[in-house]
């Protein structure tokens, strides 16, 4: 590696425990991470794993990828944006901050493109929750009782922050079984029956660990990778 030669600190993130102990996500980051530096593998001076929401801001590891920039003037890489934070104030105080990142998946993106995209994303997740507390709001105007949090009763945001969970897992997940899709069918020219069946003669679990690969399994996921983009 040359003098003049970028450096990398590496940021990788999933959202559970789980996620971290299988290595469910981070795989497809590293591989994202190993196809960006493409034959410059010695730049990568050091990678951080953290097994946090993105909503977090208080994350340990991302401030030891951030300090360590600093100390080695590198660049903060991440697989993806989202990865790094859905939060707009957060990017722009990173950059303030006077940390360079990439990210793998829009490595041209400038400063402006990537607050505005950010900005994009924070509005996005809130009318999402707005949506969400809506249709709860009105099913229970119809009678529809909500499941208890705790021992008690579920307030619509209990209800609101759960379903947004469980919608983060099942997008982790896809996002976990892109690359497997992509072996197994890289033409996407089987039928979501003949997938759903090689998942299964593989032995690949589902999104949810339960039952069996179906086409409307397959279906979803597919559904969710093409919203990921």
């Amino acid at each position: 590696m040359t003098k003049n030669t970028p450096r990398f600190i590496s940021y990788l993130r999933v959202s559970t425990d789980q996620q971290g102990r299988s290595g469910l996500g981070l795989e497809a980051q590293k591989a994202a991470v190993s196809g960006f530096l493409a034959g410059q593998q010695e730049a990568l001076v050091q990678e951080f794993v953290e097994v946090e929401s993105g909503k977090r801001s208080d994350r340990p590891e991302l401030a030891k990828a951030v300090a360590a920039c600093r100390a080695y003037r590198a660049v903060l890489l991440v697989a993806k944006l989202d990865r790094l934070a859905r939060d707009a104030h957060f990017l722009l105080g990173l950059q303030k901050a006077g940390v360079e990142f990439i990210a793998c998946d829009m490595p041209s993106a400038n400063r402006l493109t990537v607050g505005i995209m950010a900005m994009v994303a924070e509005e996005e997740a809130r009318m999402i929750s707005a949506r969400t507390k809506a249709a709860l709001a009105a099913a229970k105007a119809r009678g529809v009782k909500l499941g208890g949090f705790r021992g008690r009763a579920g307030t619509l945001e209990d209800v609101a922050k759960a379903s947004a969970a469980k919608r983060e897992k099942a997008a982790e997940r896809a996002e976990a079984l892109a690359p497997i899709f992509s072996r197994i069918d890289p033409e996407a020219s089987l039928t979501l029956r003949a997938l759903a069946s090689a998942l299964e003669a593989e032995g690949v679990p589902t999104v949810t660990g339960k039952g069996k690969w179906t086409a409307a399994g397959v279906a979803r996921v597919r559904e969710r990778l093409a919203m990921a983009g």
